[in-house]
């Protein structure tokens, strides 16, 4: 592609500014111009014509995980299939229990080698050691956000080779991060002490099917660890994010709780907007949180809608069908998903009248970008800002089809459903990745994230 293209006869959605005709100047991979629709601009520059499209500002998923395959093979496959789904940046979780110092330079290396699309990585805090790298994550990595997970308490994060701690550990956690500026804690909230007994039961009495499962991780196990982690993060004075909501009654429990402490942002994820406990999906939708009822399904829409919920990410997880495939109790947790976010809010949300054009932009763009440290180059449509884009068409029907969006996984939730709005061109830095559901750019082209604290 051209130094410099023009985005031509599109509706362009502003997150903050509604929708309106607009033409677009890309130039050596920003934003350099909004201009009127057919304003005259240099000859050579190219021309991409968004007649009949919406222009959104690049989608990103900040909820994203890798692991489940060779690097070499997977910042590729889910990569490009973050690309396939208009989503133009990821941040990614890397989950370690020594000090990241040991792994952070060849995993950015390797994904700066393969990736298609602009990524950036989350750290989990886990041990005394990170505790005491935390300043250098933030000052030599430009990492700003943690993960911690209330769950595991002894050795239930030994898949993922993290030690179990205490709340002792997240009020250290979080009274360091207050101390360090303004990074941002992202806390995965679950009583496990109620669910493992729960879970016991259930097994016990040879319960099996995938509503049974859920009902052995009720709501109350969400909630009340996310009560608490926002009384924790009041007290330190820190930033809280609750990633992965699931219930009405954790979203009334923050709601509340903002009146006194604002602190705190949440995020849901498409399958809780999709899919309840009684879905006929069996082991391939076991997820965690689990799946809920159709009460708490739309109250994650109202959430969305009036802005309680901020920021829709996938949770993806690049799993084979096989690891599903089995008893529920011994079937993989997680879901494939960054390529079916956008999908999920134009089918689902904007055709059915639950959110906005405006709405989905802010959860799926502004939202992401400003709370991890993104907002000077992403998210928005701005002259200066990276020429990140994804153009929509609001009428294309299409059937989801995973084999066709290039994930290491081989399954789907939405396998055959038949969806309303897909994403048609994907532009990262002003450089077509996507067009027509084909990729067109190259891997490699995905730079590191740098998000340092202002």
């Amino acid at each position: 592609m051209a130094r410099s293209c023009v985005v031509r006869n599109g509706t362009v959605v502003f997150p903050e500014g509604g929708t309106r005709p607009a033409d677009l100047l890309l130039a050596d991979g920003v934003i350099a111009a909004i201009l009127r629709p057919g304003e005259p601009v240099m000859p050579e520059a190219e021309t991409i014509d968004a007649g009949g499209l919406h222009v959104f500002p690049g989608f990103i998923d900040a909820h994203v995980h890798f692991g489940y395959a060779e690097p070499d093979e997977e910042y590729t496959t889910e990569t490009r299939y973050a690309a396939n789904g208009g989503v133009t940046s990821i941040v990614a979780y890397l989950l370690h229990n020594e000090s990241y110092r040991e792994i952070f330079a060849g995993r950015r290396a390797e994904c700066e080698r393969r990736a298609l699309v602009d990524f950036g990585f989350h750290f989990a805090a886990s041990s005394e050691v990170h505790l005491a790298e935390m300043e250098t994550w933030m000052r030599d990595y430009g990492v700003n956000s943690f993960k911690y997970f209330m769950q595991y308490k002894g050795e239930e994060g030994r898949y993922v080779g993290l030690d179990g701690t205490d709340d002792g550990f997240l009020y250290d956690l979080l009274q360091r991060a207050a101390k360090l500026g303004d990074p941002c804690l992202v806390v995965h909230p679950e009583n496990i002490e109620v669910v493992n007994r729960l879970r016991r039961q259930a097994q016990m009495a040879g319960k099996s099917t995938l509503k049974e499962f859920c009902l052995a991780k009720p709501p109350f196990t969400e909630a009340e660890n996310l009560l608490r982690a926002m009384y924790f993060a009041e007290h330190a004075g820190a930033r809280i994010y609750i990633p992965h909501l699931s219930c009405a009654m954790g979203l009334e429990e923050a709601r509340r709780y903002r009146g006194r402490y604002g602190r705190i942002h949440l995020e849901t994820c498409p399958h809780y907007l999709t899919h309840t406990m009684d879905s006929d999906v069996g082991p391939i939708g076991k997820t965690n949180p689990p799946l809920r009822t159709q009460a708490d399904l739309e109250a994650m829409w109202a959430g969305l809608a009036d802005g309680s919920i901020e920021v829709v990410g996938s949770d993806h997880v690049p799993r084979k069908r096989a690891t599903k495939e089995k008893n529920i109790w011994q079937a993989s947790n997680g879901l494939p998903g960054t390529a079916a976010i956008a999908p999920v809010l134009f089918s689902e949300g904007y055709h059915k009248g639950r959110i906005t054009l405006a709405r989905i932009a802010r959860v799926f763009s502004l939202n992401p970008a400003r709370i991890f440290g993104l907002a000077r180059r992403k998210g928005n449509i701005a002259v200066g800002m990276d020429a990140d884009l994804t153009l929509v068409d609001l009428d294309r029907v299409k059937t989801f089809d995973p084999a066709e969006l290039g994930s290491h996984s081989d399954y789907s939730l939405y396998e055959g459903w038949t969806m309303r709005g897909w994403p048609t061109m994907t532009l990262v830095r002003g450089v077509a990745m996507m067009k027509d559901q084909r990729i067109v750019g190259p891997a490699g082209h995905g730079r590191y994230l740098s998000r340092p604290l202002s």
